[in-house]
């Protein structure tokens, strides 16, 4: 499915929209022409993962999105491991921003995330791709390695467009 950034934007500025201010915001941000900083912006409301958990916006557009978690002493397990959940948070975010953005408003319905190895890194980085794209269902792939360039997880998901 395609969105046509010019079609939105009229449509949006046309007043009496169907759509929440949030949908229109993301749709306004579609085919990845909007600046890193408008996305992050409209993001941080996802404030467990950009509050908490320190996740930030690289890249994003329509199907896909970089972002980043610099470690920190709170993302370690008692093994002294970067925790899973701190890892699936990273690549939960990232499948947001990549399925929402030019997107009518999505959520997920499945993942599957499997861990390859503990970081020894600083930093890990969340690389989200749409694989297949239908009229009520898509499917991502994330991608997590960390800084020194090694794998550390890869999630699947199956996401639900509900707008």
């Amino acid at each position: 499915r395609y969105v046509d950034p010019e079609l939105s934007a009229a449509a949006i500025s046309a007043g009496d929209s169907p759509l929440t201010p949030r949908e229109a915001d993301v749709l306004e941000l579609a085919d990845g022409g909007a600046p890193v900083e408008e996305i992050a912006e409209l993001f941080k409301k996802d404030r467990f993962a950009t509050n908490a958990a320190g996740c930030t916006v690289v890249d994003g557009g329509r199907g896909y999105a970089v972002c980043e978690m610099v470690l920190q002493d709170h993302h370690r397990n008692g093994m002294d491991n970067v925790m899973g959940g701190a890892i699936f948070t990273l690549a939960d975010f990232a499948l947001a921003i990549a399925s929402n953005v030019g997107q009518p408003p999505t959520v997920s319905v499945s993942h599957s995330i499997d861990f390859f190895r503990a970081t020894k890194g600083a930093k890990l980085i969340a690389k989200a791709h749409c694989d297949k794209e239908g009229r009520s269902l898509a499917f991502f792939t994330v991608d997590v390695t960390d800084d020194l360039g090694k794998d550390i997880a890869k999630m699947t998901a199956v996401s639900s467009r509900v707008g």
